[in-house]
């Protein structure tokens, strides 16, 4: 609805409760003159009863919560107090004179009992619930929202379209080259005894220097073709089927790389000589 529609809803709007008001104001007027009002006080009395109808319609309209809700039964409450009102003027033709019997709004006293505690109560009540209502109001503090922009939801829609084809894929890390033991830094040498003070445990520990000769392992650096001898020796009486990289990595101790790279060559070696075999036969 445009804001032209809007005005003339709210416009429309105030003109119906301004002649239900002015329709209810004799009623209400009568009434209170019945109870003891002067001429001032019934001609306020009034605003009194539907001036609060109003306010708690717009209270409802502002708050939230507990709040609204109690806003609500003000509304329903005074609203009913009204009609309750309204329709015993209707009822008895003596308020509509203007010299009527003070305290007498039904012949049954119960019931007169009741409307009187009923019409002298609103205005108290009026005091009470609309300064309540008022206060809740201004201390009444609406949750803010952070407001979107079309960029911001255009981005996140995008990120959750991209494929997994689109991110970024990690480039493997490059390889380093296994150094000798002989290249390899000596590791510092760790104390298996407990500090006796604090200052020694403050105390930065320091290398030792390099691993002496004695602690370094015996077996040397092996080429290629020495490990080739070593597995064509340690797998000479082996069958092909017992002829695998566990077995020779165990058997001249060295890696799987390598002992894969001379299971190969041992297999190549043996098909070539049954191929030899075969031919002088």
């Amino acid at each position: 609805m445009n804001r032209w529609g809007k005005g003339l809803l709210i416009a429309a709007l105030v003109g119906v409760v301004g002649m239900a008001f002015r329709v209810s104001w004799n009623a209400l007027k009568d009434v209170a003159t019945a109870t003891g009002a002067d001429e001032t006080a019934a001609t306020l009395y009034p605003f009194v009863v539907d001036g609060l109808m109003a306010l708690a319609l717009v209270a409802t309209l502002v708050l939230t919560g507990d709040a609204r809700r109690f806003a609500l039964r003000v509304l329903a409450a005074y609203t009913l107090a009204s009609l309750v009102l309204n329709y015993v003027h209707g009822l008895v033709p003596e308020l509509h004179d203007e010299v009527v019997d003070w305290g007498r709004l039904a012949d049954w006293d119960p019931a007169n009992w009741a409307l009187v505690l009923l019409a002298t109560s609103l205005p108290v009540g009026s005091i009470y619930f609309g300064s309540d209502l008022v206060a809740k109001v201004l201390h009444h503090r609406p949750i803010e929202h952070p407001a979107t922009t079309p960029n911001q939801d255009q981005s996140a829609e995008t990120y959750v379209n991209r494929s997994t084809a689109d991110l970024g894929v990690s480039a493997p890390a490059p390889i380093t080259p296994t150094l000798a033991p002989a290249e390899l830094e000596a590791a510092p040498a760790v104390s298996l005894v407990k500090p006796t003070g604090a200052a020694e445990s403050a105390r930065p520990r320091q290398a030792t220097g390099r691993v002496p000769d004695v602690a370094r392992s015996s077996r040397p650096n092996r080429t290629a073709d020495q490990l080739l001898n070593e597995a064509r020796t340690a797998t000479a009486d082996w069958t092909d089927r017992e002829l695998t990289a566990e077995g020779i990595r165990k058997a001249v101790r060295t890696s799987p790389a390598k002992a894969r790279v001379l299971r190969e060559t041992l297999r190549a070696e043996r098909e070539q000589s049954a191929g030899t075999a075969e031919a002088a036969a």
